[in-house]
């Protein structure tokens, strides 16, 4: 199926004649392009309460992290973290549109966390940030939704890479226990010749030449098959929470996104897939631009709200 029109419309709108695509331009100019994107989306939906915080890191720097309360009774805490290539991307900017709807949708308390960036703090600096911020989340479950309700980790792109390395990590350090998974669009490995990676018809808002780019910024070649970058490659996949993989049609992403499910499935995890199709990568980000960030987050809200009515059944 070909790309839909409003993702055409939305890529021509922004061709320019001479302007550099990402991956020949700078991280500095291509963190240009948040504020932009911010500011086609909007603001998202009112919800309760929006907090922010500070964490110091083990190298002693800091992240900020943004949580977000529901009005009522909150059901669930969803650790929430962004795409970008873990170069671009941040919590201030395109994504709070996001996080607001999913806080609404599910009745949970969002938090965000502003990992820091490749290439000024590479591999494993995102993990080791994201993995802080996971285990202050959960140690304080009980504060941010009043009672000790489910942990869920989610992301998109590089964030669905690290939320999914996160449950590995859970696993195998003792916890914190993670109740669900959410991955869209997942960066799980480093292997640029699948046949989605090389489909000419994906070469669109994402492409191999930019994603090879992101990988650069963020750690030697060397390096890339360690299970905290490239989780398709861990040895064991079992004892991982259920997990729903939202993957675009669209995207160079989608061959390794398919076969992480596959593989999470043969470990014995339950795993539930679907395709947005015609939807490019990045869609899910895409509020009040894209009509298919609409269906997609109605869509991941909707299988959370299943999974956590599965869990309070017992």
């Amino acid at each position: 199926m070909a790309i839909d029109q409003a993702s055409q419309m939305f890529l021509e709108a922004l061709a320019k004649p001479g302007a550099p695509a990402i991956h020949e331009s700078t991280p500095a100019v291509a963190r240009m392009s948040g504020p932009i994107l911010a500011g086609m989306s909007g603001k998202g939906p009112e919800v309760g309460a929006v907090e922010a915080f500070r964490l110091a890191t083990r190298d002693g720097d800091e992240i900020r992290m943004r949580v977000m309360k529901p009005e009522g009774v909150a059901k669930s805490v969803i650790v929430y973290f962004h795409g970008g290539g873990w170069v671009i991307g941040d919590i201030d900017l395109q994504y709070d549109n996001l996080a607001r709807q999913l806080c609404v949708k599910t009745q949970s308390v969002i938090v965000l966390v502003n990992y820091r960036k490749a290439p000024e703090h590479r591999f494993p600096t995102a993990i080791e940030d994201s993995l802080t911020g996971l285990k202050w989340a959960a140690e304080r479950k009980r504060d941010l939704a009043g009672s000790d309700v489910p942990l869920i980790v989610a992301g998109d792109s590089a964030g669905g890479n690290i939320a999914a390395v996160m449950t590995l990590r859970a696993r195998d350090e003792g916890g914190p226990h993670i109740d669900y998974q959410v991955l869209v669009y997942p960066v799980t490995d480093c292997d640029f010749d699948r046949p989605s990676y090389v489909a000419p018809e994906n070469q669109l808002l994402l492409n191999r030449e930019t994603m090879i780019w992101f990988w650069d910024h963020y750690l030697p070649a060397g390096d890339r098959t360690h299970p905290d970058a490239s989780p398709l490659r861990a040895k064991d996949l079992s004892g991982l929470p259920p997990a729903l993989v939202y993957l675009a049609e669209c995207d160079p992403l989608h061959d390794e996104g398919a076969e992480y499910a596959s593989s999470l499935k043969e470990a014995g995890v339950e795993v539930e897939v679907s395709v947005a199709e015609g939807q490019m990568h990045a869609f899910f980000q895409m509020a009040n631009i894209l009509p298919g960030f609409d269906v997609g987050v109605d869509y991941v809200s909707e299988r959370i709200n299943a999974h956590l009515n599965k869990l309070a059944e017992g």
